[in-house]
């Protein structure tokens, strides 16, 4: 799996690694969109791969963490089964939905794991994306094993708001904190997914995403241009009368929007943001104050299961903050 930026996690990961004694617990810790859960996964198969003792094969100075496709542990992951590896997530229930969280019985479940010895070298991994999903019942039970940890078992979790979690799991990792992404890796990601966008297209969705890959990709494969402009009326006219607030709230509210009301949550407050950067006296005080408030209600609409037309009224309320009257 490529990775695009994070050197400098990267490094620090691949320094642990080669150590005597590595870390078991580590928080990846960041903005949403920003490539953590790629760089979980690209570490849980390094670790893996290294673990199982055969040949990595890499050529030339090794900086990353890829591991070639050919390799077992690769095979493996990419069928998604790795006898040394869980990955916990919401998961989807018969109409497709995802669970409003990850349960305790996802956590209990790794008990047979530990159980057991390894099944294909010294390690084990355990990846959860995101650890700020986790219903309380499930965050104290992972908090056990992560006081008590399982021999050679390495987690790695994810989380977008890491300050919302219990002091006792932050306590126990390591935390590894992961920023946007700089206008070179960002236009690397774009051209490697989407090699046929012009230059001005990724101009466009450059300067929207604020150096969150996922942002940009999710603006172009949804063709979210039309958020730019309603953004912009919000910021600029203030919305008076709540008429786009409204027509907005109601659109992404439906079943079938949901791709777009998530990628709408990651937009609006880095569109808030965008604005604070160019703005002073007032105006800027506004616009960090709507930014706080737009960040903690992206962090939470979708882990708490808050309702879509509510959130939409109510973030579009904080970028129309921006307005000067």
């Amino acid at each position: 799996m490529k990775l695009y930026g994070h050197d400098i996690q990267i490094a620090a990961f691949k320094a642990a690694m080669a150590g005597e004694r590595m870390h078991h617990a580590w928080l990846l810790a960041g903005p949403r969109g920003v490539g953590k859960g790629s760089f979980a996964q690209a570490a849980a198969l390094r670790l893996l791969a290294e673990a199982s003792g055969r040949p990595l094969n890499l050529l030339g100075n090794d900086k990353t963490l890829e591991v070639p496709e050919d390799h077992p542990a690769a095979h493996l992951m990419s069928a998604g089964s790795h006898p040394d590896f869980r990955h916990l997530q919401r998961i989807a229930n018969d109409k497709g939905n995802l669970a409003r969280n990850i349960t305790i019985d996802q956590v209990r479940g790794l008990r047979t794991l530990f159980a057991t010895g390894t099944s294909m070298g010294d390690r084990r991994v355990i990846l959860i994306d995101s650890i700020d999903d986790m219903e309380r019942g499930a965050a104290n039970a992972i908090l056990k094993s992560l006081e008590e940890p399982p021999e050679t078992t390495v987690f790695l979790l994810v989380s977008h708001a890491p300050g919302r979690l219990l002091p006792t799991i932050r306590s126990r990792c390591r935390m590894l904190m992961f920023a946007p992404l700089n206008e070179a890796a960002m236009t690397s990601v774009l051209t490697d997914h989407l090699p046929d966008l012009s230059v001005e297209k990724i101009a466009s969705l450059l300067a929207g995403a604020n150096g969150l890959p996922a942002a940009a990709l999710g603006a172009a494969q949804l063709d979210l241009a039309a958020f730019e402009t309603t953004l912009n009326q919000l910021a600029t006219t203030g919305d008076p009368t709540n008429a786009i607030r409204t027509g907005l709230a109601q659109s992404l509210a439906l079943k079938a929007a949901l791709p777009r009301y998530e990628a709408f949550l990651m937009r609006a407050p880095t569109f808030i943001a965008t604005r604070a950067r160019i703005s002073t006296g007032p105006a800027l005080e506004r616009a960090l104050v709507a930014w706080g408030r737009a960040r903690t209600l992206s962090a939470i609409a979708i882990p708490q299961s808050l309702v879509a037309e509510t959130v939409v009224f109510e973030m579009a309320g904080y970028v129309a903050s921006l307005a000067d009257w």
